[in-house]
């Protein structure tokens, strides 16, 4: 195992979670797998795409979550990670994150599936603290190619675990990434001077254990509600005991794009009266009109029931590339005013009543 900087914070330079947002740093050590935690997360590409560096553990404890789901829910530690009252912020300093280990990185999707998304599983020792709906920040190694003499800008990802992490313990944090990829236009090879994504804080409503929640993702977007839905169905969490329902709409290319299917569909066959699942796979599903099914599509296909449920005091939240925003918000805008609504105070009163959470990179 490889060892990595953890931090927590959203908006600060260091592994630690901020609101909900926590940060990793790498370094420049051979063994690509040394990362501190800013306060933005990034997962080092040498770390997590290095084939040689994969580890076989991950299909371990994932294997084993999804057993345990179909089971009775499993126990989880430290309970007092449930005492406190507000997310962990701000635990390290930009200048001095914390260093984790880098427990496994395995490969999530199919062979026909458009670009390499992987899980990644780090070991924070429960030193580095985290609430679900948080993100955690990396700071890839070397110099910032822009910057010369300066550290590489810190990349937030959302946390795919609860804060007790897939071994059920408060001492691993998971984060699903995708590789990202550019070419230089000019020699054809890959560039790695792109910056990844950047996040903002969500966190899960649990004031009312009852509520609904309706989670719309495309891709690696996915990545908080696992953590969620691990929380809601997977664990045996005293202080939490999900009641509502759980909603979630996932948008990806094709079936060997899915993210986490196994799990969804465990809980799906294990809690029917509390979970939906539905997938919009664009590259092998056509929309009403005979075109490409995309995540839009399946909300608008469900549209009567999800204004219902807003109406009903629902959370809505979005999650993935900020691409698929402009599509979603026109099909809701249709939507409302097909039903004599404007689309315009129906989203600031959501906004208001803290209903609508957006984190789109």
């Amino acid at each position: 195992m490889a060892s990595a900087a953890l931090g927590t914070q959203v908006a600060a330079a260091a592994l630690e979670p901020v609101g909900s947002d926590g940060f990793l740093k790498g370094s420049s050590r051979k063994s690509n797998n040394c990362l501190n935690f800013r306060s933005k997360p990034w997962v080092g590409k040498s770390l997590a795409w290095e084939k040689t560096q994969q580890s076989r553990h991950l299909n371990k404890v994932f294997c084993m979550s999804v057993q345990q789901a179909s089971k009775s829910k499993v126990a989880v530690k430290p309970v007092e990670l449930e005492n406190a009252n507000e997310p962990p912020l701000n635990l390290y300093k930009p200048k001095e994150p914390y260093t984790a280990t880098i427990v496994s990185v395995e490969r999530l999707v199919g062979p026909k599936a458009p670009g390499e998304t992987c899980h990644i599983v780090i070991d924070h020792g429960g030193n580095v603290p985290y609430w679900e709906g948080q993100s955690y920040g990396v700071i890839p190694p070397g110099e910032n190619p822009k910057k010369p003499g300066s550290p590489n800008t810190v990349r937030l990802y959302s946390i795919a675990s609860t804060r007790y992490g897939d071994s059920f313990d408060g001492k691993t944090a998971s984060l699903c990434v995708r590789r990202a990829v550019y070419y230089d236009p000019e020699t054809g090879k890959e560039d790695p001077s792109k910056k990844g994504p950047s996040g903002k804080i969500m966190l899960l409503p649990e004031d009312d254990p009852n509520a609904t929640h309706i989670m719309i993702a495309t891709g690696t977007g996915v990545a908080p509600y696992r953590g969620y839905l691990r929380r809601m169905f997977m664990e045996d969490v005293p202080t939490y005991k999900f009641g509502g329902l759980a909603w979630l709409f996932l948008g990806v290319a094709n079936s060997d794009s899915l993210l986490y299917d196994e799990e969804f569909t465990t809980y799906l066959q294990q809690y029917p009266d509390n979970f939906r699942y539905d997938k919009a796979l664009s590259r092998e599903q056509k929309n009403k009109n005979g075109g490409k099914m995309y995540v839009q599509d399946k909300i608008e296909e469900y549209s009567d029931e999800i204004f219902k449920l807003l109406d009903g005091g629902a959370h809505i939240y979005f999650c993935g590339l900020k691409g698929m925003m402009p599509g979603i918000q026109d099909t809701l805008k249709r939507v409302a005013e097909q039903r004599g609504e404007s689309w315009d105070q129906k989203l600031s009163q959501l906004k208001k009543n803290k209903q609508w959470h957006v984190e789109v990179y």
